[in-house]
């Protein structure tokens, strides 16, 4: 007798761009844990839980594998990616380079306007700090440093953030779960706009170091801690 795979939790679709939609949805599955580190991708239950056709589930996982979130195993299918501590190291890295920079040339456009948005933002991250919605305060953190990148005002060095953007939120979730007060997470951000206001370059560069830095050291620390049936996929 064939078994049904036990539902995730999605929601059914309409049927428009399919494939974005599957895409959103697997990725905040997976940073809300609906999809642990490990969990294979099951397309036929993905697909019948959200009332598609496998087709975009399928697109939509290799989509997925691109950007960092899955990994495929021969004749065996799409599983979430494990999160190792080389990966993070690698994430953070490039992470820091990608930022300060951003963040020096982000201080030179720095305009009233360009101030006023940051600061909407913190206020932002300091209200839903207040609620139980862990994916949002991620996504209000993600978009933070995106603003950083896009203020800095060059598309290649925004693109670069872009193609990290799915690990980041990976592992910006496990930077707020170490925090016993949410509204922690919006104090940081708080001294990164001072500095930016300020413009000095070795500073800016120096405070962008510490805070990614500091996320670094205990997302590291988590990953290694993590129960090894949590952090890999079946082999």
């Amino acid at each position: 007798m064939r078994l049904i795979t036990p539902p995730v939790g999605l929601t059914a679709l309409a049927d428009t761009d399919l494939v974005g939609q599957v895409t959103r949805i697997l990725t905040q599955a997976i940073i809300k844990g609906q999809l642990l580190p490990g969990a294979k991708v099951v397309e036929a239950g993905i697909a019948r839980e959200l009332g598609v056709s496998r087709a975009p589930v399928r697109e939509a996982a290799r989509l997925l594998e691109q950007q960092g979130l899955l990994v495929s195993h021969p004749r065996r299918g799409f599983f979430v990616r494990k999160l190792e501590a080389t990966d993070i190291d690698e994430i953070y890295d490039l992470r820091i380079c990608v930022e300060c920079h951003a963040g020096v040339l982000a201080s030179k456009n720095m305009t009233p306007a360009n101030r006023d948005m940051l600061r909407r933002q913190i206020d932002v991250m300091h209200e839903t700090a207040g609620i139980d919605d862990h994916a949002r305060q991620i996504e209000e953190d993600y978009k933070f440093h995106r603003m950083i990148c896009e203020i800095a005002g060059s598309k290649r060095l925004l693109r670069l953030f872009d193609d990290l953007a799915s690990e980041l939120r990976m592992t910006i979730g496990l930077i707020g779960r170490l925090y016993d007060d949410p509204h922690r997470i919006a104090q940081t951000h708080e001294a990164l706009l001072e500095v930016l206001e300020q413009g000095h370059p070795d500073i800016i560069t120096a405070r962008i170091d510490y805070h990614i830095g500091a996320a670094w050291r205990e997302v590291g620390k988590l990953v290694r801690e993590l129960p090894s049936s949590t952090n890999g996929a079946a082999t």
